[in-house]
């Protein structure tokens, strides 16, 4: 029994958007979706289920941090069925070459976050996104002329990270520094669904340039776009 998101049987759609902050979801809903119905305010979590250009899908907040989104979308898989789920979140950029603004599509997610360490132990798990998602998410983005960058990116456990350990992940290609692809990309795996992150860079650590909170909740439209014209590619 689903304890975090209240919704009856059948109320969500096989296609899931997972955007971090549930106020996203509920733009998302009321922006892009036809005849959105909400199906869940736990803990003030929205999820919503409507119709994009025909076709049925649903959009669930899943908080901030792996641990958060873990909750969701275990649930999600476990008892509702789902089989595809796209993060539309944020990421801080790593190179000048990725300014704000622009869509990075995660093909592998690096992390430092204790829910590998207790399922793996000392073995080294690697979290990648489902190729087919993936694919179609790059062809469609160059069909609609939106220029992505797809690059690994890396999931941490802190925000406040004094340390600047993004330094260390740009030496070794990581493009992106966010909270939860890493999890996503794990639960797709042990459930045997398919995932992938499609973010857009709201600061960049290396030109110290960054968006407001307005702009992240609400004008992050190209991702949004990008995994809902996505979706309509899978059967």
């Amino acid at each position: 029994m689903s304890t975090h998101i209240n919704a009856p049987d059948g109320a969500i759609a096989d296609t899931v958007l997972l955007p971090g902050d549930p106020l996203r979801a509920k733009f998302i809903a009321e922006n892009f979706l036809e005849n959105p119905v909400c199906y869940n305010e736990v803990r003030g979590m929205f999820g919503f289920t409507g119709t994009y250009k025909g076709k049925r899908i649903s959009v669930q907040g899943t908080g901030m941090g792996q641990p958060s989104l873990s909750i969701y979308v275990q649930e999600l898989f476990q008892f509702y069925g789902v089989q595809n789920a796209m993060r539309v979140g944020t990421a801080g950029g790593v190179s000048e070459k990725i300014p704000c603004g622009s869509v990075l599509i995660a093909n592998g997610a690096c992390t430092d976050s204790g829910l590998q360490t207790q399922r793996f132990g000392t073995n080294h798990f690697a979290p990648v996104p489902d190729f087919e998602l993936l694919d179609k998410a790059y062809h469609k983005a160059k069909e609609l002329g939106i220029g992505v960058t797809v690059a690994p990116c890396f999931s941490g456990d802190r925000f406040y990270d004094e340390n600047e350990t993004w330094k260390f992940w740009k030496k070794y290609g990581i493009a992106g520094i966010e909270m939860e692809a890493a999890e996503l990309y794990t639960l797709a795996a042990e459930f045997n669904r398919r995932a992938l992150a499609i973010l857009t860079v709201s600061n960049n650590f290396v030109t110290g340039k960054e968006t407001t909170a307005m702009q992240r909740q609400t004008s992050f439209t190209n991702m949004m776009k990008l995994a809902l014209e996505t979706a309509l590619e899978l059967k």
